[in-house]
């Protein structure tokens, strides 16, 4: 079968900067900083204080009370997600339920239910266990209630890959359509890990900026930045056919056009400062491509999260794989300024940011840039957006474990 052309049709997004993809793109291309002070615990003992919480979200709204009390916040925040790009599409009904799948992930699944019924266990026995604290728990059930509510019967797959899981799903649910295995996708990522138990755990690593000024917090590329902030929440999209969604009339944001995954094979948490294998999945994601694009008219939505080590890597694996003339040309933005780290949602949410980005024709800012690093020299776009004619869009993830991954849109 030759290959099939696939586009994406639907968009939903539960954010720090808003939970819906109109105040999420409003936030983006406005400056708007989601992060502040931790208001769903006391952190005061904690050495990093600072989080990107989603703010105002009623699961109810959403769900049904009985759903609401057997889920987890990563599947709630999923299922919103994915609610609103299956609409955002009008994809239910519009396919036959056995061509119709999910590839949905999280970075870490339930971990708030994991530690409050580890604590009943504790303090109250076995007995008093929910018995939904599984299905609440494990990571993939977000992937099969998105399947479940809307009656996806081809392939569910639930991907794990750290940082990278939003990137990889999008990427894999390509793949799957591209070559002939379903015509429509819901492919994303989720994670609500703002707890205290994570946010230690993460802080013991190394990994967490310990600033207290939120404008000072999350600076990707800039030669002050020393750690990522915690983000949470949730990016749907609805991938499908390009004939079939064509056929039906479907409002098409962009065709994804190229992805590539590969892994570090180096260290558990640190990426390989060679960029070996991380500029390897941003350029086989440019040759699946398969025609040359200016580079003025490119926009890579980078992974940037504020750590030393990621952003001059990421750097370097963006020069090997454009050349180093081009990849100064193209224009560069880290959003996790505005959003923090969604872990396993990050992908999916800069995917959106990125094919909103193309739609718009606007490159938005990494914020609070103010000190360059000359390890990191690339066209970052700082503090404020940029409106530029754009042909293609990108975004990049390096996870934890070596995972790398690109995806790339182009306008139809």
């Amino acid at each position: 079968m030759a290959n099939r052309r696939v586009v994406v049709t639907g968009l939903g997004a539960v954010t720090p900067l808003g939970n819906d993809v109109a105040s999420f793109w409003d936030g983006l291309k406005s400056g708007r900083n989601g992060i502040d002070f931790i208001t769903r615990f006391d952190a005061s003992e904690l050495k990093a204080k600072l989080a990107a919480e989603v703010k105002d979200f009623d699961p109810k709204q959403v769900l049904d009370a009985k759903t609401v009390r057997q889920t987890d916040r990563y599947q709630q925040y999923a299922l919103a997600a994915a609610f609103q790009a299956a609409e955002d599409s009008g994809i239910k009904g519009a396919v036959e339920p056995e061509r119709f799948g999910v590839y949905f992930g999280s970075g870490i699944g339930g971990f708030e239910t994991f530690v409050n019924e580890h604590n009943t266990l504790l303090n109250r026995g076995p007995a008093r266990v929910s018995p939904f604290f599984i299905t609440k728990m494990i990571s993939n059930m977000a992937a099969g209630m998105i399947a479940i509510n809307l009656q996806a019967k081809g392939p569910c797959i639930e991907v794990t890959t750290a940082c990278a899981t939003g990137t990889n799903a999008i990427g894999e649910a390509f793949r799957t359509i591209r070559h002939g295995y379903a015509d429509a996708v819901v492919a994303g990522g989720s994670d609500a890990v703002i707890h205290p138990l994570a946010m230690a755990g993460f802080i013991n690593c190394q990994a967490l900026s310990e600033s207290t000024d939120k404008d000072c917090a999350s600076i990707p590329f800039d030669k002050r930045r020393n750690g990522f902030v915690m983000g949470e929440g949730a990016g749907a999209l609805i991938l499908e056919e390009y004939e079939h969604a064509k056929t039906r009339g479907a409002k098409i944001y962009a065709e994804v056009v190229g992805y590539g995954s590969t892994c570090d094979a180096f260290h558990v948490t640190a990426p390989d400062s060679e960029a070996t294998a991380s500029s390897k999945a941003i350029a086989d994601c440019l040759a699946e491509i398969g025609r040359e694009i200016p580079a003025a008219e490119i926009y890579l939505n980078a992974h940037g999260t504020s750590t030393s080590l990621n952003d001059k890597t990421e750097t370097a694996a963006v020069k090997k794989a454009f050349g180093d003339e081009k990849a100064h040309q193209i224009h560069v933005s880290s959003t996790k300024s505005m959003t923090g780290h969604l872990l396993g949602a990050a992908g999916a949410i800069e995917a959106i940011a990125a094919i909103k980005a193309l739609e718009n024709d606007l490159v938005p800012p990494t914020i609070n840039y103010k000190e360059p690093d000359p390890e990191c020299d690339l066209q970052i776009t700082p503090n404020t957006a940029l409106e530029t004619p754009l042909s293609l869009a990108m975004s990049t993830s390096l996870g934890f474990g070596g995972h790398n991954a690109c995806i790339a849109f182009a306008k139809v």
